[in-house]
């Protein structure tokens, strides 16, 4: 009989998704990874305290019968969104995975437990280390960037963390890897613009990331070492990926028909509380999940539109 892990992966594959399951006990190795890295100083603090303090190794209080850690990838586009101001118009992009990703996580999770409530089993999120876990589960494997990537997918994906009762005798469960491919590419190291990708070590120094400052508050202003010729997102960096070979075939997917009027726009350059902002408006950042982004989108629009800010 077929093992019910491989019956999953098999109809997470006939929706166009892939997915892999590993032992719960694996929950301790996930936690010496990052533990073990800060240990050895080879996280920023500053970093590790904002990005990597809010895991939970640990099933929810309700879910004693918890038996494997199941991460799905779900594929997904970038996003175009149009913004006017002052007589100039701009499409600026969202990577894939930021628009809609608490929508995506919780289709992703309906999926889950219309397949496997029939069965007896069920699921629940987990915050853990999504990209350590589809590595080490054998789902993906790092590119040199420290981006996962997944064959017919590229990078163009959002991956999704469960909890469940679903046995797992099978263990794929092996050491972190880099793609073969990436031994012989230094494409990402050589073009990224603030040397985040390091030739001298694989983990790259997050705090150097042009991702790391640009969803951070305006308490937190771009630093000086950052080119402002750099930025090429409204929230995130795209670089890295735009020159990996691995992601050749998915650059053009690209959706989205979000535009901003000049009035919307100078309204986001201000830093408006969500209460008194247009409900059109508010609409369409909730669409982007941008709503809880507000105090960050002047400082990356003024990026585009630096006259704005003067």
């Amino acid at each position: 009989m077929e093992a019910i892990t491989q019956r999953l992966y098999s109809h997470l594959e006939e929706q166009g998704l892939k997915g892999r399951a590993v032992p719960i006990r694996r929950l301790q190795d996930l936690q010496a990874e990052i533990e073990g890295r800060h240990a050895r100083g080879l996280l920023d603090e500053e970093f590790y305290r904002e990005r990597l303090t809010f895991f939970r190794f640990k099933p929810p209080d309700d879910f004693p019968s918890a038996a494997s850690l199941l991460a799905v990838a779900v594929p997904r586009p970038q996003t175009r969104i149009v913004f006017t101001w002052n007589e100039e118009t701009r499409a600026l992009i969202l990577p894939p995975t930021y628009q809609g990703y608490l929508q995506v996580a919780q289709r992703t999770g309906e999926l889950l437990t219309r397949w496997m409530a029939p069965e007896g089993y069920r699921v629940a999120p987990a915050l853990l280390p999504n990209k350590a876990l589809a590595v080490c589960s054998g789902l993906a494997e790092y590119g040199r960037n420290n981006i996962t990537y997944i064959p017919g997918m590229g990078s163009f994906f959002q991956l999704v963390v469960f909890y469940s009762d679903l046995p797992c005798p099978e263990d794929p469960w092996r050491e972190p890897r880099m793609m073969d491919r990436c031994g012989g590419c230094r494409a990402c190291l050589v073009r990224c613009p603030t040397g985040a990708i390091a030739a001298e070590r694989f983990l790259f120094h997050a705090e150097r990331c042009i991702v790391f400052h640009n969803e951070r508050g305006l308490e937190h202003p771009f630093p000086s070492w950052i080119d402002p010729a750099s930025h090429n997102c409204l929230m995130g960096c795209m670089i890295c990926q735009q020159y990996c070979p691995e992601d050749k075939g998915f650059l053009q997917w690209i959706e989205g028909d979000v535009a901003f009027s000049q009035e919307e726009t100078s309204l986001l350059l201000t830093g408006p509380s969500p209460d008194p902002l247009p409900a059109a408006t508010r609409a369409k950042l909730e669409h982007l999940e941008l709503l809880d982004s507000l105090e960050i989108l002047p400082r990356n629009l003024g990026v585009f539109f630096k006259e704005a800010t003067a």
